[in-house]
């Protein structure tokens, strides 16, 4: 066998090794931009269930604090926004930021109701606001495992030459601290209407206060968002 015919047949195997590494590695990259995906997709059904309990929380706080329009407004037009289709993880997770600030003053506002805090309607609304809070930081948890994943694929040597070639990208991380429903700490705001009130466990009372409370969220900006 001559020196030409060893060195075709070296480049040969070489190619074919490159080759089914290339589709492995091409596959994995799908197949983890898949489970991103799907990951997404989870969290956003675990947010829609908490925006169809907020409506009803609210309903329920007005009945015994009607006057107390300027929370409910700020809730309802945080839900809206937050409730908003087409928003990728990091824009999502700045309307839940506004809306679990908006959530804890709602809360705060209870405090200083104990007939309302007794009623068995609130507690219950509490209490399933509360388990898919949980439900929701379970899904963010499985969705950043599976974007680190993926991330880590699509910026490491050699697989970041295949993921140039065929358009992968990072994906954004959603990540958020302790939801405001789990605590109702003494809270003081100023809406968009320029109206301050003062919310906490004693009636509320006149005069404007500090910056809100509530439980910052955050995301990591850049990358693809994943499709709903």
């Amino acid at each position: 066998m001559s020196a030409g015919v060893i060195i075709g047949i070296v480049v040969v195997a070489v190619v074919v090794i490159v080759g089914i590494w290339a589709i492995a590695t091409y596959n994995g990259l799908v197949k983890l931009r898949n489970l991103v995906q799907e990951a997404w997709r989870q969290v956003d059904v675990e947010l829609h269930r908490r925006y169809d309990l907020i409506p009803n929380l609210v309903e329920t706080v007005k009945g015994y604090a009607s006057h107390e329009r300027a929370v409910f407004d700020e809730v309802t037009r945080a839900r809206a926004a937050a409730a908003t289709p087409g928003q990728g993880p990091a824009q999502q997770a700045q309307q839940e930021n506004v809306l679990s600030q908006a959530l804890g003053r709602l809360f705060a506002v209870a405090e200083a109701y104990p007939q309302l805090r007794a009623t068995e309607n609130f507690t219950a609304l509490q209490a399933e606001l509360s388990g898919t809070e949980d439900r929701i930081a379970s899904a963010r948890r499985y969705y950043n495992a599976n974007v680190r994943t993926l991330n880590t694929r699509v910026e490491t040597f050699p697989p970041n030459i295949v993921a140039r070639m065929f358009g992968f990208h990072r994906a954004e991380y959603f990540e958020a601290n302790e939801p405001a429903v789990r605590q109702a700490p003494r809270v003081s705001f100023e809406n968009t209407a320029g109206t301050t009130g003062v919310y906490g466990a004693t009636p509320p009372a006149p005069g404007p206060q500090d910056s809100p409370g509530g439980a910052p969220w955050g995301g990591e900006p850049g990358g693809y968002p994943p499709g709903r």
